[in-house]
């Protein structure tokens, strides 16, 4: 049976579309129809702080990838990969299935033995900050590390670069740090303590794909660098992540550990890359045993999936347009709310960066005596979502309160971020008339402090 072409005529021979192709054609139209832009509802206002943005590409690309049925990391993987170091300015990238595996692969590669004497081992030191997500840090718990807690400044909520010569220790091995909602934390001041000090520098750049410091691409200055492919994220495959590195020492590490802890490195589907699967001698196993079934690490199962890699792959083309989005619906925020100053402090760039914002962040200053919840609870009555700056202090929380640390002098705007801050969306899902609807509300707010005063 030979498909219609949309105005009822049957092709002809020559003409005649393969039924994939057809079918793919179908979902096309389909996702088109569902994924017409929604205009901004003043009668039922929503601003979300993030979402998914897709169209029929990204669709199609999976469904072709489901007709395929290769379920685990495949062909398509591999393709992302490739794609992906070539974004970003790396030599590697490793897909693995979340931001926060990512992070764990990426601070467990610190401690592999391959490393021999340069290994992280359990008691040493690495400086990162409390203001932030717990995925940043949690890692370091669970490979045995003390992290040392600095504090960060405003208006950047990056790391406090003034301390890092206070925080160093003997026992100082490492920097882990993240890009705070997109905003480049100092690379330059970063990177050099590092090198002065031979420490790794791993770069949580989660929230910051497309970002960039003094011209080059964040992800590229520290031995390791990890992304989210979250929802919220720049690009999104669903659930997703990947570790970017230029070592292929440290690949390897990665690789390992996300792929069970095997030492063997064969592609999926390929059997005996080395030439030696059953000719080597390896710890105390015997003589020629099967390297695909040799470990060299305690790893983890923390691979994605080529239906997501498929999406990725969409989605990644579209990170220019999707980066300038951010930074055009950042700097709408900066114009509509410069006029509160007085009682906000309004977020800026760290000199030298050009950020790609994961969101708009707020914090209400000390000295104007105004509640965050009533603020918060203003704007969520109005259709705009908010959110914390993730875990405040992650001190305070309740799994973090007992952890193995160590804090280099007080933590003052940590507890003012945990209390007084909050963000809100500038995705490429919101546009003007979303703006416009967060800048009345604003001024409503303001109205409504002046009547209480």
């Amino acid at each position: 049976m030979r498909t219609a072409f949309k105005d009822g005529r049957l092709p002809a021979d020559s003409e005649r579309v393969e039924p994939r192709d057809a079918l793919l054609a179908q979902v096309a139209d389909l996702v088109d129809a569902r994924c017409e832009a929604a205009s901004f509802n003043p009668a039922a206002p929503s601003v979300p702080v993030s979402g998914r943005v897709y169209g029929a590409a990204e669709v199609v690309a999976a469904v072709r990838a489901s007709l395929d049925f290769w379920l685990t990391a495949g062909p398509e993987t591999r393709a992302f990969e490739r794609a992906l170091a070539r974004a970003t300015g790396q030599r590697h990238a490793l897909m693995v299935n979340s931001g926060s595996s990512a992070n764990l692969a990426a601070v467990s590669a610190l401690c592999s033995p391959l490393l021999a004497d340069r290994r992280l081992v359990a008691g040493d030191e690495v400086i990162t900050v409390a203001a932030g997500f717990p995925t940043t840090v949690a890692p370091l718990l669970q490979n045995g590390l003390v992290p040392v807690f600095v504090d960060v400044t405003l208006p950047t909520y990056n790391i406090d670069v003034a301390r890092l010569e206070a925080a160093r220790s003997a026992r100082t091995r490492a920097v882990v740090l993240a890009h705070t909602l997109g905003n480049p934390f100092d690379l330059a001041a970063i990177s050099a303590f590092c090198e002065r000090h031979d420490l790794y520098l791993v770069e949580d750049c989660c929230d910051a794909l497309g970002a960039t410091f003094d011209g080059r691409q964040v992800g590229t200055f520290g031995a390791l660098a990890t992304l989210s492919f979250y929802p919220a994220h720049q690009i999104t495959t669903g659930e997703g992540g990947a570790v970017l590195t230029r070592r292929p020492a440290l690949k390897r590490i990665v690789e390992s550990i996300r792929d069970w802890g095997r030492d063997c490195w064969c592609e999926p589907g390929c059997e005996n890359t080395c030439g030696k699967r059953f000719d080597q001698q390896l710890g105390t196993l015997p003589a020629g045993y099967d390297h695909k079934y040799v470990y060299s690490h305690v790893g983890y199962n923390l691979k994605a999936t080529d239906l997501q890699a498929a999406i990725g792959r969409v989605q990644l083309e579209r990170l220019p347009q999707f980066v300038a989005a951010r930074r055009a619906n950042h700097a709408r925020l900066s114009t509509a709310l410069a006029s509160y100053a007085d009682v906000l402090v309004l977020p800026e760039a760290t000199a030298g960066s050009d950020p790609s914002w994961f969101g708009f962040a707020l914090t209400l200053r000390a000295e104007a005596g105004l509640s965050r919840r009533d603020l918060v609870r203003h704007l969520e009555g109005a259709g705009i979502a908010t959110r914390q700056i993730f875990a405040g202090n992650l001190l305070r929380q309740p799994a973090y309160r007992e952890c193995v640390h160590r804090v280099v002098g007080r933590l003052d705007t940590t507890d003012q971020i945990a209390e007084n801050s909050l963000w809100i969306g500038c995705f490429p899902g919101i546009g003007e008339a979303h703006v416009e609807h967060v800048a009345a509300t604003f001024a409503t707010w303001r109205s409504r402090l002046r009547k209480a005063g």
